[in-house]
């Protein structure tokens, strides 16, 4: 997987939002809020190619979570990113 380019994310009024640059990532119909864990991914993983394995060993090595829980957490934010448009497969 890889991030999709031309998004950047912003820290707003203490809430991690992600901002479309460009004309071609504009949508204004949704927009994209992160956790801290979801945002802490996102910086780690811009421009390099990454599985839900490479997720879920971020995840492991920064939180308190056992490999099962974030194995199943990254499958899913992983696909709520595809689903968003922001990551390709």
């Amino acid at each position: 997987m890889k991030i999709k380019p031309g998004f950047s994310l912003r820290k707003i009024c203490g809430v991690n939002i992600l901002i479309a640059e460009g004309k071609e990532n504009i949508d204004f119909t949704s927009v994209i809020n992160m956790n801290e864990s979801s945002a802490y991914l996102w910086n780690h993983l811009q421009g390099i190619d990454f599985t839900t394995d490479d997720m879920a060993r971020l995840l492991t090595e920064e939180y308190e979570v056992d490999d099962a829980t974030a194995h199943k957490d990254s499958q899913t934010l992983a696909q709520q990113w595809i689903d968003a448009g922001i990551c390709e497969p």
